[in-house]
């Protein structure tokens, strides 16, 4: 509905600034410009793909990571799938540490994923859990919620290490 909004909004400005028109005069008011400027600032929610930034959500030793590359999948990551990624920040005395290439599965993603029961789902940041490559978490807890759509995608570990099950 945003995209749509947006390209009429940019529909409109083109056409009122491919010429002056006198029959109209200041048909492109105040608030069409505000609208359309909150449209455009709006954070667009896209697939985790290259490059982009996450949150580590568990005692592993790192801090945020790097997406290198989504497994399964030629968009990007979604809830419940696995990554590549690397450490960029991480505590000096962890499990982890920085610069290391490491598997992650996304547990909190800001773009929304619809459930059977016809409700969506969609977080505030993106978070990962860390794991090795049989799919075991590094860590021993997991801070915040995470969706039960882990259960469908065979990681029942990360749900038992959860405090919170969204």
């Amino acid at each position: 509905m945003a995209a749509t909004f947006a390209s009429r909004c940019s529909r409109v400005g083109r056409s009122l600034f491919s010429g002056p028109s006198k029959s109209s005069p200041g048909l492109f008011t105040r608030s069409h410009e505000m609208t359309c400027s909150n449209v455009f600032s709006q954070q667009l929610r896209t697939f985790i793909q290259m490059r982009t930034v996450l949150k580590v959500v568990d005692n592993s030793g790192a801090k945020k990571v790097m997406c290198i590359q989504a497994l399964k999948g030629k968009k990007g990551a979604r809830l419940g799938d696995t990554i590549v990624a690397s450490v960029k920040e991480a505590h000096p005395n962890g499990k982890v540490k920085k610069g290391k290439v490491v598997y992650g599965v996304v547990v909190r993603a800001a773009m929304q994923k619809g459930r059977c029961d016809g409700s969506e789902v969609k977080f505030d940041d993106n978070a990962v859990v860390l794991v090795d490559k049989q799919g075991q978490p590094i860590g021993t807890r997991v801070f915040g919620p995470v969706p039960h759509e882990l259960r469908q995608k065979k990681h029942v570990k990360i749900l038992t290490l959860a405090g919170h099950i969204a």
